[in-house]
């Protein structure tokens, strides 16, 4: 039971860790520029999943020095190796320089010894059977480890509760991960285009001159962010706030926030990471009417950016 409590207070030490941890990245990003919050990103991944197979690693410890004890097995071992865990654990996540390729390094070794245990468990146990067979002093022995196993069904069930708060921690985590996957539109350009196919970039243009609407950006480098189709949704909407939408020009609805939200155009193209521009040409059939219009963008759930541009 020590070491379970071990387990559920490291559980609540690590969560608060990871929370001022985040909330470290959450000031860097504001404060730095994009390809340092990129860089802070991606390394806080790496952490979380180390720490997280650190994690299962030290459940799977604590499950093997109960069988090993219930057996009859030496454990100071396998102790020694759990107190070496966790000071990895805590080095992990308070070492302002950690070098993960040794931490790889540290998880194969972990592993090999998990895996040499559970033989030692296995030829223990078929030691065991085969005494219990001949010997009568050992089925009252075998009694006590029945006891012994009742208990060890206990400790799995507190194992498992812990298991459980780590799993809604790494879930949070996760969509934090996600939030930073994300695409980022930047560089926008607004282009007016009239019926002679004449373009004006700029953010204010007279309606007379407007017949075509061209938006412009780029799609920002983020190694998080995975090299595959994405579906972009633009919203053009009017100074009244009203969506421009015409069905018959390719406008339609898409989920966001679980509701049902109409779109101006959409389009999908292959994110390269590599500061690709994407074009949206918007033809309205009647006349833009004054006053300010906003652009906004939707992408994998997120709204991902938005502009605006004047019609005097």
């Amino acid at each position: 039971m020590e070491n379970n409590n071990s387990v559920v207070k490291a559980g609540l030490v690590l969560a608060l860790a990871i929370a001022g941890f985040f909330g470290f990245l959450y000031f860097q990003e504001k404060q730095n520029v994009d390809e340092k919050s990129r860089e802070i990103e991606l390394k806080t991944s790496e952490i979380i999943q180390t720490n997280f197979r650190l994690d299962s690693i030290a459940r799977e410890l604590d499950i093997k020095i109960s069988e090993l004890a219930a057996l009859g097995g030496r454990i100071d071992e396998l102790e020694a190796i759990r107190k070496n865990l966790e000071t990895d654990k805590r080095n992990l996540m308070h070492t302002n320089s950690v070098n993960m390729q040794e931490y790889q390094e540290k998880i194969k070794a972990y592993e090999k010894i998990i895996r040499q245990k559970e033989v030692e468990i296995e030829k223990l146990r078929a030691e065991n059977e085969q005494l219990t067979g001949i010997n009568k002093e050992l089925n009252r022995t075998n009694a006590s480890l029945k006891d012994s196993n009742d208990e060890l069904q206990r400790q799995k069930m507190a194992l498992a509760d812990t298991v459980n708060l780590y799993a809604e921690s790494n879930k949070q985590l996760n969509e934090k991960v996600t939030i930073g996957a994300a695409l980022r539109p930047v560089n926008y350009l607004v282009t007016a285009i009239n019926r002679k196919g004449k373009e004006r970039d700029g953010d204010e243009f007279k309606s007379k001159r407007v017949d075509r609407i061209k938006v412009s950006f780029k799609l920002a480098e983020n190694p998080l962010t995975k090299k595959e189709p994405k579906t972009i949704y633009m919203r053009l909407l009017e100074p009244t706030g009203n969506v421009i939408a015409d069905m018959a020009l390719g406008s339609g609805t898409f989920l966001f926030g679980g509701k049902e939200t109409v779109y101006t155009a959409k389009q999908t193209v292959t994110y390269t990471n590599n500061l690709q521009t994407v074009d949206f040409v918007y033809d309205r059939d009647k006349k833009y009417e004054k006053g300010q219009y906003k652009v906004e963008l939707y992408a994998e759930g997120f709204r991902v950016g938005q502009t605006t541009f004047v019609i005097k």
